[in-house]
């Protein structure tokens, strides 16, 4: 799997107006002097890596995720896409992907974008409730949210997903559930459902414990996660990953690589690229990503890591490919991976059929691992937690 070449690239835009009391993300909220000499060094770095890993596929799919990449002016996006194409072969139907956040786009910066070659947004819209926003430090408001899938849509961006989150401190059921109303009937394409986890260091993490008031109890979030599984799927979205539904022909082809466990470049600070079996780190601040950039320009000395091994490589198949509705092909990871490996993985794997969490089913020649939705999904960190400790 892993030997396949890239075709994937991530640009991480690390600028926000401030930081979100959940967030534990590489940003920064810099000025606009430190932006235009961030895309700058950006381009550079894009220019070092492809010296010294040439790109042997065009790109399929380009996504600018942060941070806020909305925040780009539409000449810093068009420098950044221009260095792409200097030095990328590009797919005739690339998939450019944006992320956006509600009170950060105008129709004419996204009419901008789109005039680039951009044709998915992703939008942070979180809650519907304004009392949830500002619990969350979101620094926009519901009619925000309301006025940027406007202008998505007069800009001529038929392919946009928005962004909830369940979970949150004060939110109860009905708040839930009239944020997912509210969302289906913006005809997004694709949604994004995450629940909220507590970071160390983050604001939240100082001021809650997971579990406690005024977070909803565990049993509170699974009845919400239960009941976006119900409710979306009878609205026409397919619940195709844990945490992503689409309207069919329109799962995010980015993140597809990334489950699959494919090959991919990432790009600017904080990113991580996936490249001849070695997962490679940005630094995760400014300064020290800026200077790394100028070390390599100056001295060839890029960014390196440790191989993988092929043990590591299967449980990040693994934990990565059950996530997918679709599951695992069992010929296909015995291929990369060997056949005594994938029977230590599928041992572990068979304590939890009798649960109903996993399930093996036999296709033709192949069997197909899937976790069972929703409970397999439900408690997919019990099932991954035992691959990593006994495989």
């Amino acid at each position: 799997m892993s030997q396949t070449f890239p075709k994937s690239l991530y640009i991480h835009i690390p600028f926000c107006k401030r930081r979100c009391f959940y967030c534990d993300f590489a940003i920064t909220t810099g000025g606009e002097n430190l932006k235009q000499q961030y895309v700058d060094v950006l381009c550079q770095e894009i220019a070092l890596t492809v010296a010294e890993i040439p790109p042997l596929e065009a790109l399929q799919t380009i996504f600018f995720g942060g941070g806020t990449p909305s925040l780009l002016s539409v000449k810093q996006l068009e420098q950044i896409l221009g260095a792409i194409a200097k030095y990328f072969a590009i797919a005739p139907n690339v998939d450019i992907s944006l992320e956006a956040n509600a009170g950060t786009v105008s129709l004419e910066s996204l009419q901008g974008y789109r005039s680039l070659g951009v044709n998915r947004i992703s939008l942070g819209a979180q809650a519907f409730q304004q009392e949830l926003l500002d619990v969350c430090g979101r620094g926009h408001s519901v009619a925000d949210i309301y006025e940027a899938v406007d202008a998505i849509k007069n800009a001529g961006f038929e392919n946009f997903s928005l962004d909830l989150i369940s979970g949150l401190p004060h939110q109860s059921m009905a708040d839930w559930q009239d944020s997912l109303q509210k969302a289906i009937a913006l005809e997004p394409k694709h949604l994004s459902i995450y629940d909220l986890t507590i970071e160390e260091g983050t604001a939240f993490g100082k001021r809650y414990q997971a579990g406690d008031n005024p977070l909803p109890t565990e049993s509170h979030t699974v009845e919400m996660y239960i009941s976006a599984h119900e409710l979306l799927p009878s609205a026409g979205y397919e619940h195709y990953e844990i945490s992503n539904y689409a309207q069919s022909g329109y799962q995010s082809k980015h993140n597809l690589t990334y489950w699959h466990n494919q090959p991919f470049y990432g790009m600017g600070m904080g990113a991580t690229s996936y490249i001849d079996r070695q997962r490679i780190d940005r630094p995760q601040k400014m300064r020290q990503y800026l200077d790394a950039i100028a070390l390599w320009q100056s001295t060839g000395i890029g960014f390196t890591a440790p191989m993988i091994e092929p043990k590591e490589e299967l449980m990040d198949s693994l934990m990565q490919g059950l996530r997918l509705a679709e599951g695992l092909s069992l010929n296909a990871l015995q291929e990369s991976y060997g056949k005594e490996l994938c029977d230590r993985a599928l041992r572990i794997l068979d304590r939890y059929r009798e649960k109903d969490w996993v399930r093996f089913v036999e296709q033709s020649e192949d069997v197909c691992i899937m976790l069972v939705s929703p409970n397999g999904w439900l408690f997919s960190d019990i099932v991954i937690a035992d691959l990593y400790e006994n495989l």
